[in-house]
């Protein structure tokens, strides 16, 4: 079996980047204080030169107190910092809007050219990826800051896009937004990630990532 088998999906955009190193960051702190209590539970079990009057030790107190202080400092701050980045929008090219209904989804390219489409499972099984392709794949230019807006027209849905590192709620009455960066093209695959009705598991999301030029072309 491969190791690539245990890891997460290769990442298509920054976000995605950014949160495979810190998932990577928070393991290696994860083993580490897990090799050093099994060290530490293994040697007091083989000790018997046990105080069993110790009852108060500040020194001791004063580093398991600061101690993981530091190592939720070493946590917290790279999480804050792709938090902030994920929904930073920096100067946006093209902005998508992106709409979950009961059971699809639909899209508004509104920048220019209005142009409005649904987007709704295949169910024809021949050369197709099962529960994932769709009849109109959301388009959208990689290399380019693409601002994505979420909404609902009746329940809450959530448009997950794994490989692209994003996942925002659909909430009916209200707009959610978020960056998005594809850094090559391709297509790339999802699902409504927000328990929504009997069909939540129809509705997926297909994105094709294409060049700039080819965008423009297409949505003229």
């Amino acid at each position: 079996m491969k190791w690539i088998k245990f890891s997460l999906p290769d990442g298509h955009s920054p976000t995605m980047e950014q949160l495979i190193f810190f998932h990577d960051h928070t393991m290696s702190i994860i083993i580490s204080i897990t090799i050093m209590i099994s060290i530490l539970i293994n040697s007091l079990i083989k000790n018997n030169l046990i105080n069993l009057n110790l009852t108060e030790h500040q020194m001791i107190e004063t580093y398991w107190t600061i101690i993981p202080t530091i190592i939720l400092f070493m946590i917290a701050i790279p999480s804050l910092k792709i938090l902030y980045s994920m929904e930073e929008l920096i100067n946006p090219s093209v902005s998508i809007k992106s709409i979950g209904h009961q059971w699809y989804w639909s899209y508004e390219y509104s920048d220019k050219n209005i142009k409005e489409y649904d987007s709704y499972m295949k169910y024809d099984k021949e050369n197709n990826f099962r529960l994932l392709e769709v009849d109109n794949r959301m388009k959208s230019p990689y290399l380019t800051q693409t601002r994505m807006i979420f909404t609902s027209t009746d329940v809450l849905h959530s448009w997950t896009v794994p490989a692209m590192g994003i996942k925002m709620d659909a909430v009916p009455g209200r707009l959610n937004q978020s960056s998005l960066m594809i850094k090559k093209p391709g297509i790339f695959m999802g699902q409504c990630s927000e328990i929504c009705g009997t069909n939540h598991s129809f509705m997926p999301i297909m994105v094709e990532s294409i060049k700039l030029k080819k965008f423009i072309e297409w949505l003229n």
